[in-house]
């Protein structure tokens, strides 16, 4: 068995007198897709928020190698990259241009930095789109220039909540390359999803929630 990278144990969120999740217990080790599925309201996107360091569950721990999430810690910040709704866009920046800014970020040289910017770009089909602003995007395509955003730089765990949403059917597969692509170097994803495609595609777990009445 993989050691655990990610640890979900007995996990709830109470707010308001409200049950936004269930208890939910799980594990994921490196190398794994943890698939989300569940109805609107079941509580995806809260435990994604939980894993992410932004809300305290009620009950329950959330563990990253070992140790509690703290969104303010760097070493937690190097290691997990999170997309919960899009990433802030600046109107004056091109979509190379937001790119290669994150890039710079984590590379070392200006060269790596322009070739990493162009080959996740190309992965997400954004290539001849690089010197377009952000207003000048689709909504698939700033979909896709949202997840470039966080493709773009390296990370131990991901955390993506509706990664498919906007896109057409065929540009689904491309995102499922990419997952593919960070499982096959060791990442651990886990994706609240509605695509059953995009899950069965990429997920070794599925957790299903279920919507609190």
């Amino acid at each position: 068995m993989l050691p655990s990278l990610v640890g979900v144990e007995a996990v709830s969120v109470t707010a308001n007198d409200t049950l936004l999740l269930p208890p939910t217990t799980f594990q994921a080790g490196p190398g794994q897709v943890v698939a989300l599925r569940g109805e609107n309201g079941s509580g995806k996107t809260t435990l994604l928020r939980a894993l992410a360091g932004r809300i305290r569950p009620t009950t329950g721990a959330v563990q990253v190698r070992g140790q509690a999430v703290n969104e303010r810690d760097p070493e937690f910040r190097r290691r997990v990259a999170v997309m919960i709704g899009l990433p802030p866009m600046a109107s004056d920046l091109t979509v190379f241009d937001h790119v290669a800014l994150v890039s710079s970020t984590w590379e070392k040289t200006p060269g790596s930095v322009e070739a990493v910017t162009r080959r996740v770009l190309t992965e997400f089909g954004l290539i001849a789109l690089g010197a377009r602003y952000p207003h000048e995007l689709s909504s698939g395509q700033t979909q896709l220039f949202g997840l470039a955003l966080v493709f773009v730089r390296p990370f131990d765990v991901l955390l993506l909540d509706e990664p498919e949403q906007r896109l057409d059917p065929g540009r689904v597969e491309p995102l499922a390359q990419a997952m593919l692509k960070r499982r096959a170097a060791g990442a651990t994803i886990i994706a609240a999803t509605h695509s059953s495609s995009l899950a069965d595609r990429t997920a070794d777990l599925t957790i299903t929630l279920e919507a609190q009445s």
